[in-house]
């Protein structure tokens, strides 16, 4: 299955980096999340990565506080590109080579976001980190990841969550949720399963790029799913 995949876009979501905390960075979590990145881009796979910020702030629950939806996204957007800025500080530590390109620019702390850019550092061995989603409000960072690996050409697009891949419902409130091996597009949207929001899935669907579902806190899990093992589920 590795094979299969020479390029890819892994997607992590703000909430995963705060581990059991309530807001912020858990350290121990992202070491473990880059020291899985290493190991993957150690085998010679072309990376990017799409970070989301919701561990610090989450422009949705703005609105309750009166901040208008368009204000509240681009608050959300900064938020991704701190901790864009957190992996590529402890990617580099362990010598993986790494440009974060933001959307929005800010030039003194990341590159502006170049598609043709982008594609030459990961041919030439650096791990692209995407910040600040697509740059525009009302688009969450899945349909950032689904625009970004479609930009991108990427074979797949892998998407770290909490639990192993996708199920009926949220199998910690219920221990009767029907694990979803493997899934069509179309059943993603029907079944109105919240793995990624309508508009990432349609895209995936329209540049037909897979969406993996898997879990980011498990171990070697990234380089497990490549190799077609572990449990996760596949999008296509």
């Amino acid at each position: 299955m590795k094979d299969s995949y020479k390029r890819i876009l892994v997607k992590i979501s703000g909430e995963a980096l705060m581990g059991s905390q309530s807001f912020g960075h858990d350290p121990d979590i992202i070491n473990r999340i880059c020291a899985d990145i290493k190991e993957v881009y150690d085998q010679g796979i072309q990376m990017c990565l799409v970070v989301g910020g919701g561990n610090i702030f989450r422009g949705r629950s703005a609105e309750m506080l009166g901040i208008e939806r368009a204000s509240a996204d681009y608050m959300g957007m900064l938020a991704t590109v701190i901790n864009a800025l957190a992996l590529q500080s402890r990617l580099e530590s362990l010598g993986v080579h790494t440009r974060v390109q933001s959307a929005v620019p800010m030039m003194t702390i990341s590159e502006a976001y170049i598609r043709r850019k982008a594609i030459r550092h990961m041919e030439k061995g650096r791990l692209v980190i995407f910040a600040a989603g697509t740059g525009h409000p009302y688009f969450t960072t899945d349909a950032a990841a689904a625009l970004r690996g479609s930009e991108m050409n990427c074979d797949a697009i892998l998407k770290g969550t909490k639990v192993d891949g996708v199920y009926s419902a949220d199998p910690y409130q219920n221990a009767e949720a029907e694990f979803y091996p493997q899934l069509t597009y179309r059943e993603v949207i029907t079944k109105d399963l919240k793995v990624m929001d309508t508009a990432a899935i349609t895209m995936a669907r329209d540049n037909n790029i897979p969406i993996i579902v898997f879990n980011i806190y498990t171990k070697g899990g990234l380089a497990q799913v490549l190799d077609g093992k572990g449990k996760f589920t596949i999008i296509k």
